[in-house]
């Protein structure tokens, strides 16, 4: 049986907006600007809370509403607006030395996506919406542990870390019908509202200890 042509136009939007997702991940790989990472992390959760306002309106998934309204409020504008203060309160606006080059790091996860869309193959299905967001979700959490590596600034791996959970929602919503059961999803937006607002002080701390963000200074500290 075909799918209706209705469900077609919510796969085909979910696609776009996916597929945005992971072209504002790739800009953030070369982004230097921490206040314009920041930026592209937020319009990266508008357009995953978009997504889920989709599938929650196709499968009318009432919970999955409360999802979207906490990823705008926390991911969309708290913690971009928690960050901007914070990168403006420390003074220090950009990441200086990557362990990779631009050009070195595009390539690597341009590799990585290529990875992510392999695994995620033998679990497309054009029966359920969403599920060909996979590849996607994947490719975002594996370009989210690069850049965590990549990044010398704390704040950069913060980024990082928020990249990634925004891959582990979008594979919720690309395995399951309609996403996790409300209370795993809710757990997890608060577990990473938590830490975010954890490595944020931690984040002031070293700036105020060492003159700097370089999590390296780390190394400096003595039992």
């Amino acid at each position: 049986m075909n799918p209706p042509a209705q469900f077609d136009f919510g796969t085909e939007l979910i696609t776009i907006m996916a597929a945005l997702m992971l072209v504002i991940q790739l800009l953030l790989v070369p982004q230097r600007m921490l206040l314009t990472g920041i930026r592209l992390f937020a319009i990266q959760s508008f357009l995953l809370a978009a997504i889920a306002a989709v599938v929650a309106y196709y499968y009318n998934a009432g919970h999955v509403y409360v999802v979207v309204a906490l990823t705008v409020a926390g991911k969309v504008i708290f913690l971009p607006w928690f960050l901007s203060r914070l990168v403006r309160r420390i003074g220090i606006q950009q990441e200086i030395e990557p362990l990779f080059g631009a050009p070195t790091a595009l390539m690597i996860c341009g590799g990585l996506t290529l990875l992510g869309c392999l695994v995620a193959r033998p679990f497309a299905s054009a029966e359920k919406l969403g599920s060909n967001t996979l590849a996607i979700a994947l490719a975002l959490l594996l370009t989210g542990l690069f850049l965590m590596i990549n990044g010398r600034k704390a704040i950069t791996q913060v980024l990082a870390l928020l990249t990634i959970e925004n891959g582990v929602m979008l594979s919720a919503i690309a395995l399951t019908t309609y996403g996790m059961p409300l209370v795993v999803e809710l757990g997890i937006f608060f577990d990473v509202l938590v830490a975010v607002m954890v490595l944020g002080i931690l984040v002031y701390r070293i700036r105020e200890n060492f003159s700097s963000m370089d999590t390296r200074k780390l190394n400096q500290l003595k039992g």
